[in-house]
């Protein structure tokens, strides 16, 4: 399926009442695990680093006598040159420095066009110290943890274990006992059309408020997938399975429990095995503990600035996340997973057709935000079509992009989340931040055409690559 580009977030003026407020977050906190960028107040800006970027060969290690987020030495290779290929090393600089002038505390790409490699990093990784920002730090990826899932499952269709279009009572009857078990098929769960709703506010039940006093709370609490997914059913449905489109974390705790009903094994261990060690990556993993192992950004959540200042969450037990949104990575990491998934190395042609076979995912207002897949979704930015996800967690945020070749990708993480302000109705207020992000995605994936035409003809507006950060569900 074709996708449609995705045309900014109207602006909307003045923000909610308090009852209002408490809509807003039921609406919008529940997609915590989705991208939701975050701001703080202009005074705790960091000043920025010096110059980060590096445009290297193939290589993924850092350059002899190159200091990850440090300019390039002399003796270091050399920078791919403007026009050859869509890696402009100065405005990639450029366009992340000013993300982080608008406000952003600390962020870190990675880009890729072909077999040149571009890494850069900008302003603070800990607010408090000025430590700053370097690339290849690991970061809590959030939701992009859904596509590592659906791979495993459609691993799991290869082998005959399971059928997409079977019914999942008919796997986890314990669960899913009747009617309900019977309608809501696989493929529902692994591309959000089930109806089932999400189970976050029930695990933190201070965000309708909204308030952090259950994230504090929390912080240690060890979480069963069987309690989520118990919430997630007692939530109301966001519609019969199968009739439209609605994003739900629950969906991929029971995605979890599939695969390790039909495995014998934790889910994961075997998307370790399988997935992750299949597509070469070292440095992404499931926490084992509340910690972040290696370098890694200080995380700060602002609850859509009622968090002031925001405060750190980069210690968190994730087992409230678990197989929806667990995962820590690097940014080279993700680039190579969805490069090796794209190219064949993961999943048969036809497993990767159904994974690429999308559904149109529309925000209350009939707004197409995206088109998803199973655990995976299409952009059409101005210079063609890029697949990938978004993620995030209490305080972190990370987008990953890939042409369908795998040739031209980015992959970026920041540290301050949900920034914005609210309006009435639980829209994110568009803040300088996402424009400034938009710039970099665009800059690394479209260099030169960035401004460009969209493949449907129209004129380029301000697209938005972070679709999940403003979804907005119906009342």
């Amino acid at each position: 399926m074709a996708t449609r580009r995705f045309v900014g977030p109207r602006r909307h003026a003045g923000t909610g009442t308090p009852r209002s407020v408490t809509r807003v977050a039921a609406a919008g906190v529940a997609a915590v695990l989705t991208v939701a960028l975050a701001q703080g107040p202009a005074s705790a800006t960091i000043p920025a680093p010096g110059p980060g970027g590096t445009a290297v060969n193939p290589d993924p290690s850092p350059a002899p006598g190159l200091e990850p987020g440090a300019g390039l030495t002399p003796s270091g290779p050399p920078i791919a040159p403007v026009g050859a290929t869509g890696i402009d090393a100065a405005k990639l600089r450029a366009t992340m420095d000013a993300t982080h002038e608008a406000g952003m505390y600390g962020l870190f790409s990675a880009v890729r066009d072909g077999d040149l490699r571009w890494n850069g990093a900008s302003g603070a990784a800990d607010v408090r110290t000025g430590r700053p920002m370097r690339t290849g730090m690991r970061q809590r990826v959030g939701s992009i943890t859904k596509t590592f899932v659906a791979t495993a499952i459609l691993q799991q269709v290869e082998k005959g274990r399971v059928q997409l279009d079977g019914p999942i009572g008919r796997y986890l009857p314990d669960l899913f006992p009747g009617q309900r078990g019977q309608q809501i098929t696989v493929r529902m769960l692994l591309n959000h059309t089930s109806g089932i709703g999400d189970y976050v506010l029930y695990a933190f039940p201070s965000l309708s408020d909204p308030s952090s006093r259950s994230l504090d709370r929390y912080r240690f609490r060890d979480l069963p997938p069987e309690q989520m997914v118990k919430w997630g059913l007692q939530a109301p449905p966001t519609g019969d399975p199968g009739e439209r489109w609605s994003y739900s974390n629950t969906n991929y705790v029971v995605a979890g429990l599939l695969l390790e009903k039909v495995t014998g094994t934790k889910a994961q261990t075997y998307i370790a095995k399988n997935v992750i060690r299949k597509a070469g990556l070292k440095h992404t993993y499931f926490p084992s503990s509340p910690h972040i192992d290696g370098a890694h950004p200080r995380m700060y959540e602002s609850l859509y600035q009622h968090i002031n200042p925001p405060r750190d969450y980069s210690t968190y037990n994730m087992s409230w996340a678990w197989t929806a949104g667990a995962l820590v990575s690097t940014m080279d990491d993700l680039n190579r997973f969805y490069r090796t998934l794209l190219t064949g190395g993961l999943l048969e042609r036809a497993s990767l057709a159904e994974m690429e076979h999308t559904v149109p995912a529309k925000d209350a207002d009939g707004n197409v935000l995206m088109n998803y897949g199973l655990g995976i979704y299409s952009l059409d930015l101005p210079c063609g079509t890029f697949w990938g996800h978004d993620g995030s967690v209490f305080g972190a945020g990370t987008q990953s992009l890939s042409s369908s070749d795998g040739k031209q990708q980015i992959s970026l993480g920041f540290n301050l989340m949900k920034y914005q302000r609210l309006t009435a109705d639980g829209t994110p207020i568009p803040h300088p931040i996402d424009s400034a992000l938009y710039a970099h995605v665009a800059q690394a994936l479209c260099g030169a055409r960035a401004a460009s035409p969209s493949p449907s003809g129209e004129p380029s507006t301000h697209s938005q690559p972070l679709p999940l950060q403003f979804f907005r569900a119906g009342p």
